[in-house]
């Protein structure tokens, strides 16, 4: 076997975020299986020889199953080819790389792994959001919106614990209950949330407001994914620390703010 099967991170959507490595790798793919969050910048990039196999998937819906996805690799990997399994962020943060990787090695093929700037670092740091501060936040909890319809199972008491910040990803469609459990189990009403709309890219939107009083962008549901979800009191710095804005104003991200 000839072949060889790299799972790469391709970031949160900037193509100037992806590694060296990771960009070496789409060079030399012969196929490239892609996932929904990778960007149409980052797919530019590819050689115009490069196959290309769209596997997104959405809530509920999955264009490709993964078990069909893990033998696809394992297939072209036998074949001698060259095979790049590209993932928005990073592959083993919510990306399911981990069972990729145990399918590949049970197979014997030979694999490596590239991470990449997952969405919570890439996203708060264009929008201006640190994770940690030492004013605000000593923890941060990279948590899925999706609990497979069953909230309970969530550790709601240890979340709702003050000095921390939380990063839901896939939570734009239980933005409302994730708000209501956080404040039955003890967080403040008042506490800073913003929902990052496209973010680190040019259409990049931040969404403020608290968990009693959401931003009418949720509510209404004009916001499309991907979108992440930050709670806590780094929020509150995310206008005096709009870095991107000032560096680049003709691509500043739009900031809608409750009053």
């Amino acid at each position: 076997m000839s072949g060889f099967v790299s799972l790469v991170g391709a970031g949160p959507g900037d193509a100037e975020l992806l590694t060296l490595k990771a960009y070496k790798r789409l060079q030399q793919a012969d196929v490239v299986l892609y996932d929904r969050l990778v960007s149409s910048a980052i797919l530019a990039l590819l050689p115009s020889n490069t196959q290309r196999f769209y596997v997104g998937k959405v809530r509920s819906q999955h264009s490709v199953p993964q078990q069909e996805i893990n033998q696809r690799l394992v297939d072209w990997a036998i074949e001698g080819k060259k095979v790049v399994r590209l993932k928005g962020g990073d592959p083993f943060i919510f990306g399911r790389g981990g069972e990729e990787l145990e399918a590949l090695i049970t197979h014997g093929v030979a694999v490596e792994v590239i991470p990449g700037i997952t969405a919570a670092s890439g996203c708060s740091a264009y929008a201006g959001i640190p994770l940690t501060h030492r004013d605000h936040a000593q923890a941060v909890h990279f948590v899925t919106g999706h609990w497979a319809d069953d909230e309970q199972a969530m550790e709601w008491e240890a979340l709702a614990k003050p000095g921390q910040t939380l990063v839901f990803y896939m939570g734009l469609n239980s933005v409302g209950v994730i708000s209501q459990k956080l404040m039955a189990y003890g967080m403040s009403s008042d506490t800073p949330l913003a929902l990052i709309e496209q973010g680190t890219m040019a259409k990049q939107q931040i969404h403020a407001g608290t968990l009693a009083l959401l931003p009418e962008a949720l509510t209404t549901g004009r916001i499309q994914s991907p979108a992440l979800l930050i709670i806590g009191g780094v929020v509150s710095l995310h206008k005096k620390l709009a870095w991107f804005k000032n560096a680049h104003p003709s691509e500043a991200p739009v900031h809608n703010d409750l009053q």
